[in-house]
């Protein structure tokens, strides 16, 4: 029996962002264990042959009011960006290339710029802002995060991933066993309890 859940997300995906909060919310009362994996949820909807709700009208008008809604019931800060989407590449890489000790900061600071406070983060000059309040280095970070090891890594979890039969974000795994969307995320709870 695992010890842990893996939680696949994209810093692009607002249900990803919804998950993250929740799982902030639930670490301060329970001792579990989360494994963040970065992925680049357009190369892995790339790889499953799947079109992202972004590029259906129908879906997107829905997925925005479902955000709102659920974002309301579950007391989270939400505001659907006006910018989505955008490539998230720059931001997933730059996850992998923080220290250990500042990777819950920086997902907390992009994702609550994005999907909280309305910011553009296709902007690189948005981005360096934010990098600031983490006091990193934005010429070091952007030269960083094009890397071949850092490039290779992205693609390998996003690879890794797809392996797994994941095909959207967030996605949760314990057990081998495949929890995905936000509202599956007591389901995995259950799982590992």
């Amino acid at each position: 029996m695992s010890s842990h859940i893996d939680f696949y997300f994209d810093i692009i995906s607002a249900y990803s962002y919804i998950a993250h909060k929740k799982i902030q919310k639930i670490k301060k009362h329970q001792k579990v264990i989360f494994n963040y994996k970065p992925i680049l949820l357009g190369g892995l909807h790339n790889l499953a042959g799947i079109s992202a709700p972004a590029f259906n009208k129908f879906k997107m008008k829905n997925m925005q009011s479902d955000c709102e809604l659920v974002s309301k019931k579950n007391n989270i800060s939400f505001k659907w960006n006006l910018k989505f989407p955008i490539n998230s590449l720059s931001i997933m890489r730059g996850y992998l290339f923080v220290e250990e000790s500042q990777k819950e900061d920086y997902l907390n600071i992009f994702f609550d710029a994005y999907w909280k406070d309305n910011l553009d983060l296709s902007s690189e000059k948005e981005i360096s802002k934010l990098l600031e309040n983490l006091k990193i280095d934005s010429k070091i970070f952007f030269d960083k995060i094009k890397q071949q090891s850092i490039k290779d890594t992205l693609k390998k979890f996003t690879n890794d991933a797809f392996e797994k039969e994941v095909f959207g974000a967030p996605t949760f795994i314990i057990n081998n066993k495949i929890f995905w969307g936000q509202d599956r995320l007591e389901y995995a709870l259950e799982e590992l309890n």
